[in-house]
C-alpha cells in the first residue's frame, strides 16, 4: 500500500497516482481484446469466432470512451477550448452504458470551460460511482450570475461513498485505504480549488449529494 498519510501528494506523486488510476481503468478492456484476439487466433475455438468478435468489438468501444473520458477529466490534449454539454453527457454516458445505475443528464445547454468540464465529468463519474447496487444518478447544473453550480445526486438502495473517496473529496490525505478509490476524488477537489471554486459533500443512507462551485 503506497502511504500517502504524511501529506498530500507534491506534482510527481500526483501524476503517478493518476497514471496508477488510468492503468487500472485501461486494463480491463484492454485484457478483453487480447483475450478476444488470442480466440481468434485458436485452431480449437473458431466455433467462438462470433463471441470473439463480439468481445473485441465492445471492449474496444469501451477502451475508446475511457481514452476520451480521460482526455477531458485528467488532461489537456484536446484541441477545444470550451465543451458543449452534450459532448460532455455523451463522455459520461458512454462510460456507463450496461451498468446498474442510470445516469440521468440535466446539464444547461450552453458551453463549459476547461477547467469547469473537469470538474464536471468527474463529478458525474463519481456520483455513478456511489451507486454500486443501481439506482439513479442526476447530474445538473445551473449559472447564478458568475458562478456555476455542479451537482451530481446518487439516489439507490446502497447508494454511498468510501472512506478513501471522503476524504479525497475534503482535500485531506489518505490516511489509510486504496489510493485508487482516493484520487479521482482528490482530483476533482484539486480542479474546483484551483479554479477558485468550492466543493460540498453530503451523504445519508441511500442518498448522495457531490455540489461544485465555480467561477462562471
Amino acid at each position: 500500500m503506497t502511504d500517502t498519510s504524511a501529506a498530500l501528494p507534491d506534482g510527481q506523486a500526483l501524476a503517478a497516482l493518476i497514471a496508477g488510476k488510468l492503468c487500472h481503468d485501461f486494463i480491463s478492456p484492454a485484457g478483453a481484446i487480447s483475450s478476444g484476439l488470442d480466440l481468434l487466433k485458436d485452431p480449437s475455438a473458431q466455433d467462438m469466432r462470433d463471441d470473439a468478435m463480439g468481445l473485441i468489438e465492445a471492449s474496444a468501444r469501451k477502451m475508446v470512451g475511457l481514452v476520451a473520458y480521460a482526455r477531458v477529466a485528467f488532461g489537456a490534449a484536446t484541441s477545444a477550448e470550451r465543451f458543449s454539454g452534450a459532448e460532455l453527457g455523451g463522455l459520461v454516458g458512454g462510460l456507463t452504458e450496461g451498468g446498474r445505475a442510470t445516469l440521468d443528464w440535466r446539464v444547461e445547454d450552453g458551453t463549459y470551460s476547461k477547467a469547469q468540464s473537469r470538474a464536471l465529468v468527474n463529478l458525474a463519474w463519481l456520483t455513478m460511482a456511489a451507486l454500486p447496487s443501481g439506482g439513479t444518478a442526476v447530474i445538473a447544473t445551473r449559472c447564478d450570475g458568475d458562478v456555476l453550480t455542479i451537482e451530481g445526486l446518487a439516489e439507490g438502495a446502497r447508494a454511498r461513498l468510501k472512506a478513501e473517496a471522503i476524504a479525497g473529496l475534503a482535500g485531506q490525505p489518505l490516511a489509510e485505504g486504496l489510493p485508487g478509490q482516493w484520487i479521482q476524488p482528490y482530483w476533482l477537489w484539486l480542479t474546483a480549488r484551483d479554479a477558485g471554486g468550492g466543493l460540498d459533500v453530503h451523504a445519508e443512507e441511500g442518498r448522495v449529494v457531490l455540489t461544485a462551485r465555480m467561477p462562471n
